[in-house]
């Protein structure tokens, strides 16, 4: 059986993927508990855990993307963060472990594709000239598919993914994670060893900034550094009279958010209404867009994100050449 097909998964009459009782049990067995009790199992080892370790030895960099809310572009970002890296010169990796509601697909337009598995390996799909792509939207049959899994398929999933996957060697691995600070973040924190960072994606509402406080705890608890907070969605330039006006509250409420947590800003993105139109066609913004105020925005962030894992650097590559295209 080949890597994709052996995927924990059952599908139900109504087009949902649910639990089989004798999956759940297996998976059980090695997933550890969301209260992180004394009672919690450590990831699973043996010869799968060895072909994990052998796999990550291949990826320099692995940043988290999260967001405390659900509705602040996280995913938006972490597209268009991965694509400003591809086109810096560096060797990505895109990994979606938003289980319930995958959006990678539909943004770098590749609805309908499907992964490939040949032996134990599953290859990813790519974007560009060399972006690696790995999504569970790719595994369901329509986009109206629902999943409903709890903690130990999702965790045993990721694990797959990071394990299973023929990433190659890469210079950057970027995850986009769900909203919140659920199952997913926390597997992915606890199966992929050493993180060099997390990228907090906030709007500058106090609603999304509350919820965000709690995602920089949430990475403290598992020593996970905060490369820093990008308030995105700050401000909106008229096209007419080009005032700024202000949609989700004063920009730079994310910055002083960050200051009181003790934490970096890494930047802030505008609210564009061609972000919106570019991400429903699945064109990454910086990709396609790239001579707006919106994509050096994209270009900066990659830069400083650049900056904190690898320290101070030229990044003149062909992220300057899209930009003048």
């Amino acid at each position: 059986m080949s890597a994709v097909t052996a995927l924990p998964r059952c599908a139900h009459p109504d087009g949902s993927i649910r639990e089989g009782k004798s999956t759940v049990g297996d998976a059980a067995k090695s997933a550890p508990r969301r209260d992180g009790g004394p009672s919690e199992a450590p990831p699973p080892t043996g010869p799968a855990d060895e072909v994990l370790q052998e796999r990550l030895q291949h990826i320099d960099h692995r940043l988290l993307v999260l967001s405390g809310k659900g509705g602040v572009g996280k995913s938006t970002l972490a597209v268009n963060l991965a694509v400003s890296l591809s086109l810096n010169g560096r060797r990505v990796g895109l990994l979606d472990v938003d289980i319930h509601g995958p959006s990678i697909p539909k943004l770098l337009h590749l609805e309908g594709r499907t992964l490939s598995g040949r032996a134990e390996a599953i290859e990813p799909l790519t974007f560009g000239e060399g972006l690696k792509v790995v999504s569970i939207g790719f595994l369901l049959e329509n986009d109206q598919q629902a999943v409903i899994w709890r903690g130990p398929l999702k965790m045993k999933l990721i694990a797959q993914f990071l394990r299973d996957v023929e990433w190659g060697d890469l210079e950057y691995l970027v995850v986009d994670s769900p909203p919140g600070t659920g199952d997913e973040p926390l597997s992915l924190a606890q199966l992929i060893g050493r993180l060099d960072g997390a990228v907090i994606v906030t709007t500058p509402q106090e609603l999304a900034l509350t919820d965000v406080r709690k995602c920089i705890t949430f990475c403290r608890q598992l020593d996970v550094p905060v490369l820093g907070v990008v308030e995105n969605m700050s401000g909106l330039v008229c096209p007419h009279c080009g005032k700024t006006i202000d949609v989700f509250g004063a920009g730079g409420g994310g910055e002083g958010m960050a200051t009181q947590m003790g934490v970096p800003t890494l930047g802030r993105i505008p609210l564009d209404p061609q972000v919106v139109q570019a991400s429903d066609a699945g064109q990454p913004f910086v990709y396609f867009y790239g001579k707006t105020e919106t994509a050096s925005a994209f270009r900066r962030l990659s830069e400083a994100v650049i900056d904190s894992v690898e320290g101070p650097s030229a990044t003149t590559t062909e992220a300057d050449d899209v930009a003048s295209s």
